[in-house]
């Protein structure tokens, strides 16, 4: 008996999980599993969405354009050329729909976001993975995979889960080597952590097959109400806003991003607190055999001598009420992914594997 079948590469799609927040058996856990920010959202943009809740029979904008003015003034980017998301993982989505499909490939960096190969398998295309050099994005081996079917190419800066990041000349020799009709994604998600850092907007007023996405669930403690945004030319920006739903953000998820986004002193503090505490945790673990790369995002990848060893820890961890993210899903099974939590939380990770360290010892 014959049953209606889904698109090419749809069965092929491993479905996302997201961090794990419960242990069974143990109470009052410490979820350290999906780089949320520790102290949570902006109080003004708790206000705006309770402000909101009164206006919850009305539709919200179609055009975002509240949002994108204050982003385009916060930025200094042209607000018309910004695209508001559900997350920034629908516009990721979004650009393999509109820029790849059955046949065409996609390229991704070897330990890259894990969204990337869903998007393209979601649309038919094939995803082609690149080799990274010491857990870094390796501009050559990208440039090595391309071919006349290449149409996307993801690159996640900082990267997660690595933590690594790659500079502006490498980006540029990046571009360079790419033919100019394949469309490049700088993932800029946790572009905030790193100071100084524009997440890629200048190689998008430089180049038109060049798009930045960003989003709010990182540094602005919005993951609940996924809120994303893209920056690209015109056109792309154009074709964007012809396949998203009408409606694709809800009113309050509009107000709190634009409040956090205007509380700069909310988000130095705890910005300048994520810094200091990946700093002293590294270091902490560090000194008991764990090392890991320096981290430019919220979170640090700590490495153990092997597969077996990572795993205990991880068990180690959750039954002092601890949980991080195992990376054996990006083929690192000798790593766990540790959010950087509050003070106390990253004091009792430093300590839980300092002694998981000793008794193995």
């Amino acid at each position: 008996m014959s049953a209606p079948r889904p698109q090419p590469g749809i069965l092929e799609i491993t479905p996302y999980v997201g961090g794990a927040s419960k242990v069974a058996g143990v109470e009052n856990v410490i979820k350290l599993s999906s780089n949320e920010n520790p102290s949570g959202p902006s109080p003004r943009a708790v206000e705006a969405l309770k402000a909101s809740a009164a206006e919850l029979h009305r539709y919200p904008s179609t055009d975002h354009a509240s949002l994108r003015q204050a982003l385009g003034a916060h930025h200094g980017l042209d607000p018309a050329r910004i695209f508001c998301g559900v997350g920034s993982d629908e516009v990721l989505m979004l650009l393999c729909q509109a820029y790849a499909g059955p046949g065409d490939e996609v390229i991704y960096s070897e330990y890259g976001f894990s969204l990337y190969p869903i998007c393209a398998l979601s649309v038919g295309a094939v995803p082609v993975a690149a080799k990274e050099t010491e857990r870094t994005v390796d501009v050559d081996q990208i440039l090595s995979k391309v071919t006349s079917r290449t149409k996307i190419v993801f690159v996640a800066n900082p990267n997660n889960p690595t933590g690594t990041m790659i500079g502006d000349e490498a980006i540029a020799r990046l571009i360079a080597g790419l033919p100019e009709d394949v469309l490049i994604v700088l993932d800029g998600a946790y572009a905030e952590f790193v100071d100084g850092f524009d997440g890629g907007a200048s190689f998008v007023e430089k180049h038109a097959n060049v798009v930045m996405t960003r989003t709010f669930s990182k540094l602005y403690g919005l993951g609940g109400l996924r809120v994303g945004w893209g920056y690209g030319s015109a056109d792309i920006i154009g074709v964007l806003n012809r396949i998203r739903q009408p409606f694709n953000l809800s009113a309050p998820a509009l107000a709190a991003a634009e409040a956090a986004l205007g509380d700069t002193e909310w988000v130095a503090e705890t910005l300048a607190e994520n810094v200091r505490l990946r700093t002293w945790l590294a270091d902490a673990l560090d000194k008991v055999g764990v090392p890991s790369d320096p981290s430019h995002a919220n979170f640090i990848l700590a490495r153990f001598k092997d597969a077996a060893e990572a795993a205990a820890c991880d068990a180690f961890l959750r039954q002092h009420g601890l949980i991080v993210r195992p990376m054996g899903s990006y083929n690192l099974n000798h790593t766990l992914r540790i959010t950087i939590g509050t003070e106390d939380a990253c004091i009792r990770v430093a300590e839980t594997v300092a002694t998981f360290k000793a008794q193995g010892a």
